[in-house]
């Protein structure tokens, strides 16, 4: 909550600035909406370098042994199956379990079902569809998204809250 305090400061502070003292934005050679743009670029940086370093800290605590895409995702496949392989738009199914780190069950597939999306086109996590697409049915996995990769800054609105770490326990049930 302190960040995102922090963060709107700082807007206001740059938005303030310029009509209190009457300076034009233009003296720094960017306009004001370039400045904004750049103050929020370097604020979503640090929260993302942020979120990173929490995820190290707790996969290394639980002693998992995950990789790491480019985007962010930590994944590991700890059971492989031998069926299909999950493919942009094909139809897939899932059961899962979705937490946050404390443990905290927000959803599962035991409470309201399968799960089934068109992978590349349904609208799940941005960071759902990608481990998905590393896997083949039968295949069981965790994956750790970070906000930017599940539900962003504002959360679901329900269970999951502002700028949640989110983990998927999953097994692919059937691609098709």
């Amino acid at each position: 909550m302190s960040r995102i305090i922090c963060f709107l400061l700082i807007i206001l502070l740059f938005s303030c600035r310029r009509y209190h003292t009457q300076q034009p934005a233009q003296d720094t050679g960017l306009t004001e909406h370039q400045m904004i743009e750049e103050v929020l670029l370097r604020v979503n940086q640090q929260l993302v370098e942020e979120d990173d370093r929490e995820i190290d800290m707790f996969v290394m605590r639980k002693g998992w042994q995950m990789q790491a895409t480019g985007s962010g995702l930590r994944y590991m496949i700890y059971e492989h199956g031998q069926g299909e392989e999950a493919i942009a738009g094909k139809m897939v199914t899932l059961a899962y379990t979705l937490s946050l780190l404390d443990s905290t069950v927000c959803y599962s597939s035991e409470q309201t079902g399968l799960k089934k999306f068109r992978l590349g086109y349904d609208d799940v996590e941005s960071g759902l569809q990608e481990g998905v697409l590393l896997m083949r049915t039968g295949d069981r996995a965790r994956m750790l998204l970070p906000p930017h990769l599940a539900h962003g800054l504002a959360g679901d609105g329900n269970c999951i809250p502002y700028r949640a770490i989110i983990i998927y326990d999953l097994e692919l049930i059937d691609v098709q």
